[in-house]
């Protein structure tokens, strides 16, 4: 295991994307909207306002 967390990355991913049992979810940081009432970017998403989650399988 790497002690280095991926660049590409987001603090709310779960998993990295094609990863089997892993999809594309809305951020619940910022409902979405890439930004948090500030008008700052979601440090969670990266400002995409999606993230990977675990979705069963694999």
């Amino acid at each position: 295991m790497s002690m280095h967390p991926d660049p590409d990355l987001n603090p709310g991913d779960e998993a990295e994307p094609g990863t089997p049992g892993a999809g594309e979810d809305i951020c619940e940081a910022c409902a979405g909207t890439g930004r948090l009432g500030d008008g700052k970017a979601c440090p969670e998403c990266g400002g995409s306002g999606r993230v990977m989650r675990g979705i069963g399988g694999g």
